[in-house]
């Protein structure tokens, strides 16, 4: 019998408009598939349950991967979606990620600039999510930042701070991988997409822990900053404790397999 471990997520700030929380891996925004799981929206909905007796509709305005940790932003009601939503979609807010990646850059900072395309759109493909660096995709920019280079025994891996200038899909992953440094624990983007299948066939297995290290990608949106109401607010949620362990030398754990809700002060 497998022990499952409770996790919860954090109340970063509130307003009349919106609640920012930090979200934990591998806790899903919405619900998927029709499987019947915690999400984020759920607990949302579950901490705001007298909000939304007085007409209260929270909303998920920047999503997430479920393996990706870090700041998401839920509107409280229709009105502060809408507005909420343009920012986003005029490129107004400053979003920063921070990734874990095997190797050690040589520079310090580069960008990449390649179109991203749906892998399945170019050629036969048998993982409907993953994208690849095609000259037909669309355009995409990040920008990066080597925070730290360190070593443990399975070999060289850096911190490296994530700027996206624009928002596809997988864009951080994608960028990383063909920069020659993938984010250490990614199913899909560390080899052709080969360990993503073994893991929807056969779940978490030591020979997936020998090559990927980690159960989920090192990825973690640490801040947020967008302009509301005539200011520029900013948030910021610390590198997720597992991915801090992984920096820091330690062994990590198996990813938590049951959520809960919680708010924190």
């Amino acid at each position: 019998m497998s022990l499952q471990v409770v996790v919860s997520f954090k109340v970063i700030d509130e307003s009349a408009d919106w609640i920012v929380v930090d979200k934990p891996a591998p806790l899903i925004v919405h619900p998927a598939n029709q499987k019947p799981e915690p999400t984020l929206l759920g607990g949302v909905e579950n901490l705001l349950a007298y909000e939304m007796e007085n007409g209260a509709c929270p909303a998920i305005v920047n999503r997430l991967d479920r393996d990706t940790s870090g700041l998401v932003v839920v509107a409280k009601h229709t009105a502060a979606a809408r507005e909420l939503g343009m920012i986003f979609e005029r490129r107004e807010v400053l979003k920063e990620y921070l990734a874990i990646v095997t190797g050690w850059p040589e520079a310090d900072e580069w960008e990449c600039a390649h179109p991203i395309a749906r892998a399945g759109d170019i050629a036969p493909s048998n993982i409907w999510v993953r994208q690849i660096v095609h000259p037909s995709g669309k355009e995409c920019l990040t920008r990066f930042r080597v925070e730290e280079r360190f070593e443990r025994a399975e070999g060289k891996f850096s911190r490296v701070r994530c700027f996206p200038e624009t928002g596809r899909m997988h864009q951080l992953r994608v960028h990383l991988a063909h920069s020659g440094f993938p984010i250490v624990g990614d199913k899909l983007y560390t080899s052709d997409g080969a360990d993503y299948i073994e893991w929807m066939a056969n779940g978490w297995t030591p020979d997936l822990k020998s090559r990927l290290l980690l159960p989920r990608h090192a990825l973690h949106a640490d801040k947020l900053a967008l302009p509301w109401r005539g200011q520029l607010i900013e948030w910021q949620a610390d590198l997720a404790t597992d991915l801090a362990d992984f920096n820091a030398g330690k062994e990590v754990g198996e990813t938590p397999g049951v959520v809960i809700w919680s708010r924190h002060d």
